[in-house]
Order: structure tokens, then C-alpha cells, then sequence
């Protein structure tokens, strides 16, 4: 019923179309062949500017968070989804095998719907659900903590955990959890922005204050810094992990960050 206002009510019809208009004019305007997108195809001259501009991220230099040009104009996919989507699709040929099963947690549009239109065995998505807030996630995301994944040992093939492990307070017991799900043969890609600039993780769980955070960790809830030693705090758990850079050199068109290394984390048959 209140659609059908909408719809029949001429001012929303106006700014509609005004909305639809401006969104048209800057797909043209921005027409290039410098980048096309993976997921839409749009071919870009430049991408759009996103990320925080606080003073320790360009201290730390911390790759995954700090101010860049990596939004597509038509779809809003970002450098950190193109980056996964780009290695899933073409340096393992990925969609070959629909027999899959596959975690998302907190799962970003433009992957998941590429992943539904291939119809995996089980494509799951989770997000703990903030209180309050619960009706603003899509129906198709569950609620799932990743300290307490609601899975059998050895139930999926895949685990994707995309910039999630920095909000995360007891980031051991998430990777962990990861682990235990994932079957033998298996593996998990957990991305998580990074400093190479220290030589450890840097975590102050007294700091509290949102304000706080953004200024000892580049964002109001990152409870970390991640270091060199993250690829030690995964093999701690038992993964064998394997670091894949230069993504960018091979796909310079897709519009990648050239610093941010792929972490595909397997669990070995032993």
C-alpha cells in the first residue's frame, strides 16, 4: 500500500527519476578502460575514494583500511571483495565444482550474489547479529557468532571471513572455530588489514572508547592492529598458510590494492 503512494505520489516520481538520471550521467562521465569491474563489467577511468583517513593508519601504513580509490562507480563493489572474487575465480577456477559447501561470515553483496547464481551444495551466511539491529540484516544471513559457529566438525569445504577478525576480541578462539568446521582438504580465506610496519599485532583491550579505537587502530571497532605475526597466530591453530601476492600485476584492470596479500588458510588430511 505505501509503495503504491509512493509510486502514484509525483514528487517521488521526480526525485526518483532525478536519482536514476544523476546515476546514469555519472556511469557515462566516468566511462574509461583503466578498470572493469569483475562482478558488473563497467568499464571506469577512475574508481571512487573510500576509507578512513585517521593518522594512524598512515603511520602504520595499514593496508585494507586507509583512504584509496577502489569503489565501482555502478555496483559499489570494493578492492577487498574484488580481491577474493578475483582469486577465486580465475587463479583457482573456483565455480568449476558446484558440489561445494560454503561459510560466508559477514558476507558482501556483490560476492554473494555471484555465489547464489552458481548454486553451491550449501551456501550459508552469517553475521552476529548487533542487538537492536537484528531486522536490518538480509534474510538470507544467519545469525552466527564466530566464536561459536553452529556447525559440525568438518562440515564445509570453504570458509570465507573477509576484514571480520579485526573486530573480534578473541580472534584465536574465531580462527579456531573456523578450523574446526572446515573439513580435511579444505580451505579458508581470512583476510584482515595489515601493518608491515610493526613487528607484532598491537591489541589494547582497555581501550574502549570508539573515539579511542579510531586513533590507536584506525577504526572505531578495530580492537587491533595485525602484524607480520598473523600468519603465525593462523598456523598456531593448526592452518598451513599460504600468502599470495601480486594479484595485481596478473588483473590490472579489476582494481585491486596492489599491497593487499590473499591468506588462504587449508587445513591439511594429515
Amino acid at each position: 500500500m505505501i509503495l503504491e503512494k509512493l509510486r502514484n505520489n509525483p514528487t517521488c516520481i521526480k526525485i526518483y527519476s532525478y536519482l536514476r538520471w544523476h546515476e546514469r550521467f555519472a556511469l557515462i562521465k566516468n566511462f574509461g578502460f583503466k578498470y572493469k569491474c569483475p562482478f558488473c563489467g563497467y568499464h571506469a577511468r577512475k574508481l571512487i575514494q573510500i576509507g578512513q583517513t585517521h593518522k594512524v593508519i598512515f603511520e602504520k601504513e595499514i593496508i585494507g583500511c586507509g583512504q584509496r580509490f577502489a569503489e565501482c562507480t555502478r555496483c559499489g563493489s570494493t578492492d577487498k571483495e574484488r580481491l577474493v572474487f578475483t582469486y577465486l575465480q580465475n587463479c583457482i577456477n573456483f565455480f568449476a565444482d558446484p558440489s561445494k559447501s560454503v561459510l560466508h561470515m559477514a558476507p558482501e553483496l556483490s560476492i554473494s550474489k555471484k555465489f547464489f547464481k552458481h548454486k553451491f551444495k550449501e551456501y550459508v551466511c552469517g553475521d552476529f547479529f548487533a542487538p537492536g539491529y537484528e531486522n536490518a540484516y538480509p534474510s538470507y544471513v544467519k545469525n552466527i557468532n564466530i566464536l561459536n559457529i553452529p556447525y559440525s566438525d568438518n562440515y564445509f569445504d570453504i570458509v570465507i571471513c573477509n576484514h571480520v577478525l579485526e573486530h573480534v576480541e578473541e580472534d584465536i578462539k574465531g580462527m579456531s572455530e573456523i578450523f574446526r568446521v572446515l573439513k580435511k582438504g579444505g580451505f579458508a580465506i581470512l583476510q584482515v588489514p595489515i601493518s608491515y610496519k610493526i613487528e607484532k599485532t598491537y591489541e589494547d583491550f582497555s581501550i574502549t572508547n570508539p573515539k579511542l579505537r579510531e586513533e590507536a587502530f584506525g577504526q572505531c571497532n578495530h580492537v587491533r592492529i595485525y602484524g607480520p605475526d598473523y600468519v603465525d597466530r593462523l598456523k598456531s591453530i593448526g592452518f598451513e598458510v599460504d600468502v599470495i601476492s601480486n594479484l595485481t600485476d596478473a588483473y590490472p584492470k579489476a582494481g585491486l590494492n596492489a599491497k593487499e596479500k590473499i591468506f588462504v588458510c587449508r587445513k591439511i588430511d594429515r
